[in-house]
């Protein structure tokens, strides 16, 4: 938790709209009365959102709190997995069987939600041919894709080719 949590005599707020246990809505009570509930329940007062116009604060016990609150952390942590750029490299010469493995390696990761960059290495000569010809190439390996993909970032000629990102729509 990026900020500590205000629980009991810590609120600093008069008013709060309190949260009973059960999750009904007590409405807008003074400090005093909602501690003096939460003291009833043998709970503790835990202040949800300070920010609000009428801060919240809600009744329960506070190693139930933190316990919810981690697992909350936890399980956006492990949803929000670090999406590598995996590259794939063909040249103007690359043969239609070549494509479709390379293809088929990026369907692959694109299905794992990763990010493919896909280049057309060009050398020598190469670098001085028609750029509508030598996208037309590097879109050639594109139509092999299986998996649906988006163009992330597009066609652009860097000093080793072009190259184009792809990643799952």
């Amino acid at each position: 938790m990026s900020q500590k949590v205000r629980i009991n005599h810590q609120i600093r707020a008069k008013e709060l709209r309190v949260i009973s246990s059960t999750g009904e809505n007590l409405g807008l009570l003074s400090l005093q009365d909602a501690l003096r509930k939460a003291e009833e329940d043998g709970l503790d007062l835990i202040e949800i959102s300070p920010n609000s116009p009428e801060p919240v604060a809600k009744i329960m016990d506070y190693g139930k709190y933190q316990y919810e609150e981690n697992k909350k952390t936890k399980a956006s942590r492990s949803k929000s997995r670090n999406a590598e750029i995996k590259s794939i490299q063909i040249k103007i010469g690359t043969g239609e069987h070549d494509l479709e493995l390379k293809a088929k390696k990026a369907s692959e990761w694109l299905q794992e939600g990763h990010r493919v960059k896909v280049e057309l290495f060009l050398s020598g000569r190469a670098k001085y041919m028609d750029p509508k010809f030598l996208s037309e190439r590097l879109e050639r390996v594109l139509r092999f894709i299986s998996e649906e993909y988006k163009i992330a970032e597009p066609l652009k000629r860097g000093p080793k080719g072009l190259t184009v990102i792809i990643e799952r729509s």
